[in-house]
């Protein structure tokens, strides 16, 4: 059982609005063949939610009348274990929007996902996968026994398809997140670290290194309440912010969906249960809104936001500064 999180959103964290959007993030389920310590969504094996045939159908219409949306953001849990995955992929690949899955990669070795890696590679679906180091011991501390060398098989499996391969178009990005309350490491400097023992080790070649913080909420969140390390950690965010990544942050081009196709400013939001509007107790369906209504609302703050402009800035794409 988890520990009880102390209450983020009395914050003095710092007013912003959005601008167009152009992101679409959608968390299709929580069904995960894996349980992460760092995870922020708590998925796992038993966990049973994921998005209905009728919420995608609301998806590819918000995107229809949507024009600025380009750039659909597939999680979950592991958001291939959703039955309507591919249909979802094709239907945006159709319309020529760019798809990024935010692959485990051992979900390439799951039963019935035998042909997963060259569905993604044979509609250009971009690859954001989980790798917390280059080395063995910590990722499988992180991520269960096994899991470091199931990955590299993975990586090697897209590298054969033509992942990360120069003119290729197939995209390959990393993501990196500390092992417990810190900070990510400067990125540029631990991308060449983890290219050069990838290369050197397993013959594995990627794109971009995406460092991450940890967000405290959920599963991560309760480990450092139940470590009483949570208020440190929560200090160590709020005196490394950054007013120059506030400029960058992803929720100003970006809302996030949940799997009941309910709106959020950001999926860190969505997990807190804080829903899109400053103060909003009501939440709205993506079924009711366009992209367009959006822009120059304001965007829902609280003390979990500190985790996104600490020190190099954390999003869904890495750092925001050098």
């Amino acid at each position: 059982m988890h520990a009880t999180l102390p209450l983020l959103v009395n914050s003095d964290f710092p007013p912003l609005s959005r601008r167009v959007v152009d992101t679409l993030q959608v968390n299709l389920g929580y069904r995960c063949n894996q349980s992460c310590l760092h995870c922020h969504v708590g998925a796992g094996p038993n966990r049973t939610e994921e998005m209905s045939a009728d919420t995608i159908r609301a998806v590819i219409a918000f995107i229809d009348a949507s024009p600025d949306v380009r750039c659909l953001d597939l999680t979950g849990g592991a958001p291939e274990l959703n039955p309507h995955f591919r249909d979802l992929v094709l239907a945006a690949r159709s319309r020529g929007v760019r798809v990024i899955d935010r692959c485990n990669l051992t979900i390439l070795e799951e039963p019935g996902q035998d042909d997963l890696a060259e569905f993604l590679a044979a509609h250009q679906v971009e690859v954001v996968a989980s790798m917390p180091c280059y080395l063995e011991d910590n990722v499988d501390r992180q991520r269960g026994k096994g899991v470091f060398d199931a990955s590299i098989r993975g990586l090697q499996r897209l590298n054969a398809l033509g992942y990360a391969k120069e003119g290729s178009g197939l995209l390959l990005n990393l993501v990196f997140n500390p092992q417990g309350p810190s900070l990510p490491p400067p990125q540029e400097a631990l991308q060449a670290d983890y290219k050069k023992h990838l290369l050197s080790h397993f013959g594995v070649r990627f794109n971009q290194l995406f460092t991450l913080a940890n967000m405290p909420i959920q599963r991560f969140g309760s480990t450092l309440v139940s470590k009483g390390q949570f208020n440190s950690y929560m200090q160590l965010l709020r005196s490394a912010h950054r007013e120059a990544n506030l400029d960058q942050v992803m929720c100003r081009s970006l809302i996030s969906v949940d799997w009941q196709g309910y709106v959020y400013d950001c999926d860190f939001n969505q997990q807190l249960g804080l829903p899109l509007g400053v103060g909003g107790k009501t939440r709205t369906h993506l079924s009711s809104l366009m992209a367009a209504q959006l822009e120059g609302q304001a965007i829902r703050v609280a003390d979990h936001c500190f985790g996104c402009t600490a020190g190099q800035g954390s999003s869904c794409g890495g750092a925001l500064a050098a």
